[in-house]
C-alpha cells in the first residue's frame, strides 16, 4: 500500500514538473525559435524573468535623464520614452518587428502599418485576449466580461452590449451628461464664488466625479448612488494593481498569489465591490423591467450564454466590473488632457469657445448642436492621437496563423503600443511630436497617411463598444465648460504623465479657473 502510494505521488509530481517544463520553457522556447528563424530579432531573454530586469533598468535610466523645461508650443513630451522607455529603445535596435519576452512568455510587439492592419482584420477567433493580461487585471475586470473574453462569450457580449450605445440610444444620454455636467459646473461657479472669480482648481477629481455620475446613471438607474460607491473602490483597485506589478507598465507581472500587504488590499478591495455589485443587481431585479438600462440588458443578456463559457453570476459581475471601469476611467482621464492642452493652447481655447458660442448663441447644446462642433472635434482627436487613455493593445494567437508574410505559432502575444503609431513622424508628419489640431481639419483620413494607425479607441472587432458616448460625453462637458469659464495652466502643475492602465497626470492637474462672461463676450 505505501509503495502504491508512492508510485502514485511520483506519478504525480513528474506529471507536475512536465507540465509546468512544458508551459514554462518548452512551449515559449518553441515560439522564440520559430519567429527568430524568419528573422524576427530582439533582446535576449533571461531565465524565467525574460527581459523584465532590462526593462526595469531601462525605465530606471530614463528617470534619470536631464528633462529640458517644456516649451508652450511643445508641451505634451514624447511620454512613452518615460513610460515605456525599453519599447523605445528596442524599435531602434531591431526595427518595427522585434520580440522580448515578459518572464517565459514571448512578446511580438509590432509598430510597421502593414502588420498592425492585419492584425485589426482578425477576428476574435484568431486573436484572443492574452492569459498573462487576464491575470494581471481579474481583479478589477474578472475573467467572463467583454475586455477580457474571447470567442463565442465574446460574440454574444458584444451583440448585447452594442446596441445600448448605438448613437440612437446615446442620443438619448444627452440629458443625464448634461445634468452631471451642470453639477460639476455649479460647484465650480461656488468655488470661484467663494474666492473673487478666480481660483485654482484640482480638475482631474472632479472629472472623475462627473464621469462615474453619469454612467451611474445611465448604467444602474435609481441605484446609481451605490453605483458611485463602486467607483471609488474601483479607483483604489486600480492603484493596488498597479503597485503589485513588477514593472507596472507591463501587464502579466502581477504576482498575485503572493499573500503580500498590496494583494490582500486587492482582495479586500475585490470583495467590497463584488458584494456592492452583487446588492446592487439584486434590487435591479426586483423593480420594474420596463426600467430598461446597460444593467437590464447585462441581465437579460444572462439567460442566454454560450454553454460552457461563463456562469450567470460571472457574466453579470465581470460585465458590470467592465463597464464600471473603461466608460468611467477612460472619459474623465481624456476631459482632463483635453483641458490641459487648451489651457496651454489659448488661441484653440478661444478659437473652440468662439465656435461653441456661435452655434448656442450661449444656450445649453443639445444633441443636433454637437455634429456641428468641427473645431471642438478636432481638438478631442488631437488630444487622443497625443494621449490616448488607453496605450496598449495585447492580444494571443488562438492557433497558428499567418499575418502578411509572418507565420505567428499557436500561443504567440501580440504587443501593440498604441502612442508609438499616433507619433511616427513617417505616418503624421515632422510636426508628429506636436499639438495640432488642424491636421484633423479633412478627417482621420486626411490626417494620417494610414488611417488604421489611429487608433485611440482600439481596432478591429474588439474597438471599444461604447466610443459614441465617450465623445458626446467629451463634446458636452467641453462645450459647457468653455461658455462658462477660461482656463490657464498653474505654475504649481508638475508635467509627469504616469501609466496607471491608463495614462493620467501623476499630480493630477491643477488649472486657474475663471469665469467667464458669455453675455459680454457675444
Amino acid at each position: 500500500m505505501p509503495s502504491l502510494f508512492l508510485l502514485f505521488t511520483s506519478f504525480l509530481g513528474f506529471s507536475l514538473l512536465l507540465y509546468l517544463y512544458t508551459k514554462l520553457w518548452l512551449n515559449p522556447k518553441i515560439i522564440r525559435e520559430k519567429l527568430r528563424y524568419q528573422g524576427v530579432s530582439g533582446p535576449k531573454p533571461s531565465l524565467f524573468v525574460g527581459n523584465i530586469l532590462q526593462m526595469k533598468r531601462l525605465k530606471k535610466e530614463a528617470k534619470k535623464q536631464p528633462r529640458d523645461e517644456l516649451s508652450r508650443a511643445h508641451f505634451i513630451s514624447d511620454y512613452t520614452s518615460v513610460i515605456f522607455p525599453h519599447l523605445i529603445s528596442w524599435r531602434k535596435a531591431y526595427g518595427q518587428l522585434f520580440l522580448y519576452s515578459i518572464g517565459t512568455t514571448p512578446i511580438l510587439h509590432i509598430t510597421e502599418p502593414d502588420l498592425v492592419k492585419a492584425v485589426s482584420q482578425c477576428n476574435v477567433f484568431e486573436l484572443g485576449r492574452p492569459e498573462l493580461v487576464i491575470k494581471a487585471r481579474k481583479s478589477l475586470f474578472g475573467e467572463k466580461g467583454i475586455v477580457m473574453s474571447s470567442g463565442e462569450l465574446w460574440t454574444h457580449e458584444r451583440k448585447m452590449l452594442q446596441q445600448e450605445f448605438f448613437m440612437h440610444r446615446v442620443k438619448a444620454m444627452v440629458n443625464i451628461i448634461i445634468g452631471s455636467a451642470n453639477t460639476l459646473t455649479e460647484a465650480w461657479n461656488k468655488i470661484l464664488k467663494n474666492e473673487g472669480g478666480k481660483s485654482e482648481i484640482m480638475v482631474q477629481s472632479h472629472l472623475r466625479n462627473f464621469s462615474a455620475n453619469i454612467i451611474s446613471r445611465v448604467c444602474f438607474g435609481d441605484s446609481y448612488r451605490k453605483g458611485e460607491e463602486v467607483f471609488l473602490n474601483l479607483s483604489q483597485l486600480q492603484t493596488a494593481i498597479t503597485k503589485a506589478s513588477l514593472f507596472t507598465s507591463i501587464p502579466g507581472t502581477h504576482t498575485w498569489y503572493l499573500p503580500t500587504k498590496t494583494n490582500r488590499e486587492i482582495h479586500r478591495l475585490n470583495q467590497e465591490i463584488c458584494s456592492l455589485i452583487k446588492n446592487i443587481v439584486q434590487e435591479h431585479k426586483q423593480q420594474d423591467s420596463l426600467n430598461r438600462d446597460i444593467l437590464y440588458s447585462i441581465i437579460e443578456g444572462s439567460t442566454s450564454i454560450p454553454e460552457q463559457t461563463a456562469s450567470v453570476e460571472e457574466f453579470i459581475m465581470d460585465n458590470c466590473k467592465t463597464i464600471y471601469f473603461a466608460a468611467f476611467e477612460t472619459t474623465a482621464v481624456a476631459t482632463t488632457w483635453c483641458l490641459l492642452l487648451l489651457a496651454v493652447h489659448p488661441e484653440w481655447q478661444d478659437c473652440v469657445r468662439k465656435e461653441i458660442l456661435d452655434i448656442t448663441q450661449g444656450v445649453t447644446p443639445d444633441f443636433d448642436m454637437l455634429r456641428q462642433f468641427k473645431k471642438l472635434t478636432m481638438v478631442i482627436q488631437e488630444t487622443l492621437r497625443l494621449i490616448p487613455p488607453a496605450s496598449l493593445i495585447f492580444r494571443e494567437a488562438m492557433h497558428d496563423m499567418k499575418l502578411q508574410n509572418i507565420h505567428i505559432p499557436k500561443g504567440t502575444v501580440i504587443q501593440i503600443t498604441i502612442p508609438m503609431l499616433h507619433r511616427d513622424v513617417d505616418l503624421w508628419g515632422p510636426d508628429a511630436e506636436v499639438f495640432n489640431p488642424n491636421r484633423f481639419a479633412n478627417g482621420i483620413s486626411g490626417a494620417c497617411k494610414y488611417p488604421h494607425m489611429y487608433a485611440p479607441f482600439g481596432f478591429g472587432p474588439r474597438n471599444c463598444v461604447g466610443k459614441n458616448l465617450a465623445m458626446v460625453e467629451l463634446k458636452i462637458v467641453l462645450s459647457l465648460l468653455l461658455m462658462r469659464f477660461s482656463f490657464d495652466l498653474s505654475p504649481n502643475y508638475v508635467h509627469s504623465p504616469s501609466y496607471i492602465m491608463t495614462v493620467v497626470p501623476q499630480h493630477d492637474l491643477p488649472l486657474i479657473v475663471k469665469k467667464y462672461d458669455v453675455l459680454a463676450n457675444m
